[in-house]
């Protein structure tokens, strides 16, 4: 809906309507391929300085052609962004995205359960953290 308003596309994820499921979907699609996987790993390792992309091709052994295909995957999911720099661009992990997928993941987690050992990790991962 808020692309056909001429919006841009939420970035975070809500727990009741249609849209932020269909969000969450494209997330989980989008990290559910290893090579995209192993991207987005890296940049959140990364933190917020992020990665350009030929270090990232570097580091996992991937082609250039290959690594920007994984890459636009990961934007149009809204887990990644891009920031040009000059001739180069350098990716980052969508923390808010990440953190609002796992929210979405994890929302009344265990409400039917009395185990107290079944309630999910609190918390969300912050630039820096060691998550």
């Amino acid at each position: 809906m808020a692309s056909r308003l001429g919006l841009p596309p939420r970035k975070h994820f809500d727990y009741s309507s249609f849209m932020e499921t269909t969000d969450a979907i494209a997330a989980l699609t989008a990290l559910g391929h290893a090579k995209r996987l192993a991207i987005f790993r890296l940049l959140v390792v990364a933190g917020p300085a992020g990665r350009m992309a030929g270090d990232i091709g570097d580091e996992l052994g991937m082609p250039g052609a290959t690594l920007s295909f994984h890459l636009k995957e990961l934007a149009n999911a809204g887990l990644v962004t891009a920031e040009p720099q000059g001739r180069f661009v350098c990716y980052r992990a969508a923390f808010d995205a990440m953190n609002g997928l796992i929210a979405y993941l994890t929302h009344n987690c265990c409400a039917g359960s009395a185990d107290a050992g079944c309630a999910p990790v609190s918390g969300a991962c912050r630039p820096g953290d060691s998550c």
